[in-house]
């Protein structure tokens, strides 16, 4: 995982943590009819909505991270066996070009020699 994906997951795992534990403090205040129980509830909305948007920070922070950097490919990636095999094309050629200007450098081929 990249870091500023990486970075994203933390924040967005904190703040869920910091969410369910005003849920639950929030339950805890109801059942207990206490005055701080709408303020909770309050707070524990408002952690669910940050909530939420730290989670589609990541996804959003994952989307362009990807779009810029590409996809880090496994081994079994069509990716990396396309690019191996165009790599090893384009070496072919290469040393066939190679080989064809060796070849009329020498002046082979040419019959005038004799």
């Amino acid at each position: 995982m990249a870091d500023p994906v990486r970075t994203a997951a933390v924040r967005a795992v904190i703040v869920v943590s910091v969410t369910l534990t005003l849920g639950m403090t929030a339950f805890l205040f109801t059942l207990t009819d206490s005055w701080l129980a709408f303020p909770a509830v309050l707070a524990s909305v408002a952690g669910t909505v940050a909530a939420t948007w730290a989670v589609l920070d990541v996804w959003v922070t994952r989307q362009v991270w990807n779009q810029r950097n590409g996809v880090v490919s496994v081994p079994s990636s069509t990716a990396r066996q396309l690019r191996r095999e165009r790599r090893r094309e384009r070496k072919a050629a290469r040393s066939a070009e190679r080989a064809a200007a060796r070849i009329r450098r020498r002046g082979a081929g040419s019959l005038s020699g004799a």
